[in-house]
């Protein structure tokens, strides 16, 4: 069983942050896998993402401190998706090298920040190797 059922993200405009993240995601393998009014939901086998229209009708805002970290297949794909957030409108927080603040060894990621604030990180070699 795993420990996080899902994470998700507020956004001001859906269909925005849904063409965002398609293009950010799809370098790592991870795909739309249902979306609605209000919503859209990513992940590979099962929705493990989902980018949210805030339920209280309150303004989208990043946490601050938080995080997003997405399991990248290859160090290849994270300067992809490094480059397609880029491309996309995101800005960069760390272009894509090893890091060694992570407590285990070979970690290569990269961070970029959404178009809404939000902190998003793609690694490989992380927590979920």
């Amino acid at each position: 069983m795993t420990t996080i059922d899902h994470l998700s993200l507020g956004v001001p405009d859906v269909a925005a942050a849904q063409n965002f993240y398609t293009d950010l995601l799809s370098n790592l393998g991870i795909s739309c896998l249902a979306s609605g009014e209000g919503f859209a939901a990513y992940g590979r086998e099962r929705v493990a993402f989902l980018l949210l229209s805030p339920f209280d009708g309150g303004a989208a805002s990043a946490g601050n401190g938080a995080h997003v970290a997405f399991a990248a297949p290859s160090r290849d794909a994270v300067s992809a998706g490094h480059a397609a957030g880029l491309a996309a409108g995101a800005t960069d927080e760390g272009a894509p090298g090893p890091r060694e603040a992570y407590p285990i060894p070979g970690v290569f990621a990269a961070y970029l920040r959404d178009p809404w604030g939000n902190k998003l990180e793609i690694v490989h070699g992380g927590f979920s190797a």
